[in-house]
């Protein structure tokens, strides 16, 4: 709200995207992260705070802009430094046009412009070849695994995008969540990649309710491997089949410490397959 009103109380949504970005590369731990889309750099999680704020009256929104309505004066309620940070984007880049503002963050962060459907356009000529370059290159058949404990969406969709994974393995027996991004429409919706949920692998919910030390999770995944492990033998045979034809995929689960959860018995147990001849990887 606070960039809003610098910008004079309106902004296009492409522009708020760019500007927000330019903010966050200056702040150490910044609110919002991004990641490659198809206009260059984007925070699924900056849209739906909008979409939140437009809901609770304090914006309006057409197309393409949106438009400070609540007259608070939130630029005065931000601690100083970020305040700062604030004036100063808008002071160096608040008067560019939306084309050099975009190109401005295509030469200067190219990674997040590999996914964009106008840089070809907009980056004629050898320009073009930073963002080529920024493209990930890795095509060895590699099984991933992956956990958003702890990291908002975007991060978590930067580690597929950097490792070139080209299918997600939901392997959560309730793909639910409380956190933004990660149940199983919205993750679907937004991994931006082949999506899969394959629910016999995974652990009821109710078996993890009293998990506090390292034994009691390694108690719990000796009767997985017992267990689900040792009746699942046609999944696990459809994710090396999903892997044979995908070459990099990502099996994922909540924590973040493959030692504390199941993904990491299911992959081992993968490992073991036959003719399985392939590395595993932990993001």
């Amino acid at each position: 709200m606070g960039l809003i009103e610098l910008l004079g109380g309106e902004v296009e949504k492409l522009r708020f995207q760019k500007l927000l970005f330019l903010y966050a590369t200056k702040k150490q731990n910044p609110e919002y992260d991004f990641v490659p889309y198809k206009y260059g750099c984007y925070s699924y999680s900056a849209k739906a705070d909008m979409n939140t704020m437009v809901r609770k009256g304090f914006l309006t929104e057409t197309e393409n802009k949106y438009k400070k309505i609540d007259t608070s004066n939130y630029l005065q309620k931000l601690k100083p430094v970020d305040r700062g940070l604030l004036q100063q984007v808008v002071a160096d880049y608040g008067a560019m046009s939306s084309r050099a503002l975009i190109k401005h963050t295509y030469l200067n962060f190219p990674f997040y412009a590999i996914k964009s459907t106008i840089a070809k356009d907009l980056l004629p000529g050898k320009l073009y070849a930073y963002v080529a370059r920024a493209v990930p290159k890795e095509t060895e058949t590699t099984l991933f695994t992956i956990g958003y404990e702890g990291i908002s969406l975007e991060k978590y969709l930067q580690k597929l995008v950097k490792n070139n994974v080209k299918l997600l393995v939901d392997v959560r027996k309730n793909p639910l969540s409380m956190k933004f991004g990660f149940s199983k429409t919205l993750l679907q919706r937004y991994c931006n990649i082949e999506y899969v949920h394959i629910p016999q692998v995974g652990i009821d919910s109710d078996k993890r309710q009293q998990l506090v030390t390292q034994a009691d999770y390694d108690r719990l995944f000796a009767e997985y491997r017992k267990t689900t492990l040792t009746e699942t033998a046609e999944s696990q045979q459809q994710i090396v089949k999903l892997l044979r034809k995908y070459k990099r995929i990502a099996l994922t689960c909540f924590e973040a410490e493959p030692c504390q959860c199941h993904r990491t018995h299911l992959a081992e147990a993968i490992l073991q397959t036959q003719y399985f001849n392939y590395p595993l990887k932990h993001l």
